[in-house]
């Protein structure tokens, strides 16, 4: 039981994870194309993100390869999650012309 209850909060973390590295891949994105040195924002956000996650990889996984392997999977579910909360409607992605849509 002990170690049910260590792989959830394992489970968590990588979720917390997750959400935090896409969180801020998302906000950087919307910040980052407006900026005037872009290229900073998204060099600054790859550093900061990626040392955050390996250090919170490596405090969860401990010396365990299951830990491990279920903070990936919380990982991935947060990448799915923040997916879909961020995502632009299709209809406003891709405006069809009033036309018609094949050639004559």
């Amino acid at each position: 039981m002990n170690e049910f209850i260590t792989l959830m909060i394992v489970l968590f973390a990588g979720l917390l994870l997750g959400a935090f590295f896409f969180g801020v891949l998302w906000w950087t994105v919307h910040k980052g194309a407006s900026a005037k040195s872009p290229a900073l924002w998204f060099a600054g956000s790859m550093l900061l993100r990626t040392s955050i996650v390996l250090a919170g990889f490596y405090f969860i996984g401990g010396k365990d390869w299951e830990r491990l392997v279920v903070g990936l999977l919380g990982f991935i579910i947060a990448r799915l999650i923040v997916m879909r909360l961020t995502r632009t409607p299709v209809e406003h992605c891709h405006p069809t012309p009033k036309g018609g849509s094949h050639a004559p």
